[in-house]
């Protein structure tokens, strides 16, 4: 977990979000009132905050839709079996490609990937990464 403080990148970003959506999902407590301690804990600019704000609420507004679109690119892993940090991981990086703008799709896989490195299982950068690009593949074939 970041500790208190400052968080400055967008990847100390995309971890607290994950650590506020893996809260969300293992201890069930009100993703207002995590979000709301996070901005009081954590030294944001207002642009850090709007994202912080973005990536959770778009997957806590999407969270059945963003469940079964992992569920069609990992059939194998039902979505209450995944370790918890990669399906939140994975909600994340598909919900910030499909409804948040301004961050290539690629670099968001690459922050996926690279957050699973820090803390997830040893197989969590490959399977992230595979579900994701099996994501992205078959989006690119529908613009086709």
């Amino acid at each position: 977990m970041i500790g208190c403080g400052s968080v400055s990148t967008r990847r100390d970003i995309r971890i607290l979000s994950l650590q506020i959506l893996c809260e969300v999902d293992t201890a069930g407590h009100d993703s207002e009132m995590v979000l709301a301690k996070a901005k009081h804990d954590y030294q944001m600019l207002s642009k850090d905050e709007e994202f912080v704000c973005n990536l959770v609420d778009n997957v806590l507004v999407n969270l059945q839709q963003l469940d079964n679109m992992i569920m069609s690119y990992a059939p194998s892993w039902p979505i209450r079996q995944m370790p918890v940090v990669d399906r939140n991981i994975l909600r994340m990086a598909i919900g910030e490609i499909e409804w948040v703008s301004g961050t290539p799709k690629k670099v968001v896989v690459n922050e996926a990937v690279e957050i699973a490195k820090i803390f997830g299982s040893e197989r969590s950068p490959s399977f992230i990464n595979g579900v994701l690009g099996s994501f992205l593949t078959e989006k690119l074939e529908l613009k086709a």
